[in-house]
């Protein structure tokens, strides 16, 4: 009943349907491109393959064999509408015989069978923008499937996503990296390589930097580095790469090894060790209130 009154009203009103026996625009495509982070962090020139209708060379899209051509249909006189009544309206409808083109293959090509075009894979060069971030799209315009009739090429999507990284995590704009401290180094203050993923003030041809490590760093201290993470796609900003510390208790100690911590363990004391020293007594409080001592 909608599309009774939306046909008759729409001509009423000059409105309308186009004719579907016209140029007609190709289809937008979707194409799903899984990046890595270092792509994502840089920018990158990636090649896909794309499965895409392209005009028939053969017939040059006509769908009728070489040497003939499609015919109009009799049935709609070749305006691709017929005109049927419902009750007290008459409504326009896409022609059932030639389903709106106006024309009919008779003679139909054999490489594409009558459609006028052909699938093929096809081959795009396509430029990642440094920035992006996982579920973001990208429009290639005219890159979809070939129109009918001369009509445009539609449109392809690209949505990416990117791939999890063994050493980093992204929060917005920040990279984040957990990197393992040796003990000594923790204690004393130090420095240490981490991992960083392209060119930087403090960042070699290898992927790495130094980062320096506060006398009596904890584990989950956190050291950040200002402008070593990710760029933003919309301004020269940068953001963060925030090093995470993890204090790594050593293993397979030797007998001397395990003396001169022993050693150790009975020159410090509460200045040494202040968390130990207040959860003890935090928890020697709480005992006493439990048992009423």
């Amino acid at each position: 009943f909608n599309d009774v009154f939306g046909d008759v009203f729409g001509e009423m009103f000059g409105g309308g349907r186009r004719q579907s026996n016209g140029p007609q625009r190709g289809q937008d495509l979707r194409y799903d491109l899984e990046i890595t982070l270092e792509q994502a962090y840089a920018g990158a020139e990636v090649e896909i393959k794309v499965p895409a209708a392209i005009t028939c060379e053969v017939c040059d899209g006509s769908g009728a064999k070489p040497g003939t051509s499609p015919t109009v249909c009799g049935t709609c006189g070749g305006a691709g509408r017929v005109r049927a009544t419902q009750g007290f309206f008459a409504v326009e409808r896409a022609c059932p015989r030639c389903g709106g083109t106006g024309q009919l293959v008779l003679d139909p090509c054999t490489s594409c069978h009558g459609h006028g075009q052909v699938r093929r894979e096809r081959v795009l060069s396509v430029r990642i923008p440094a920035g992006v971030d996982d579920g973001a799209r990208i429009r290639l315009a005219g890159e979809g499937d070939a129109g009918a009739r001369g009509g445009p090429r539609g449109d392809l999507y690209l949505f990416l996503s990117v791939m999890p990284h063994e050493l980093f995590e992204r929060d917005g704009l920040d990279l984040l990296c957990t990197v393992p401290v040796p003990m000594t180094v923790a204690a004393l203050g130090g420095e240490i390589e981490a991992p960083c993923l392209l060119g930087g003030e403090n960042c070699d041809g290898s992927n790495r930097m130094t980062v320096k490590v506060p006398e009596g760093a904890q584990t989950g201290k956190t050291v950040r580095l200002k402008g070593k993470g990710m760029p933003s796609l919309r301004s020269r900003q940068r953001g963060d790469l925030v090093v995470e510390l993890f204090v790594e208790t050593p293993t397979h100690l030797s007998a001397r090894q395990k003396e001169l911590l022993q050693e150790l363990a009975g020159l410090c004391g509460e200045k040494q060790n202040p968390k130990s020293a207040n959860f003890v007594g935090k928890a020697k409080r709480f005992w006493e209130e439990v048992t009423g001592s």
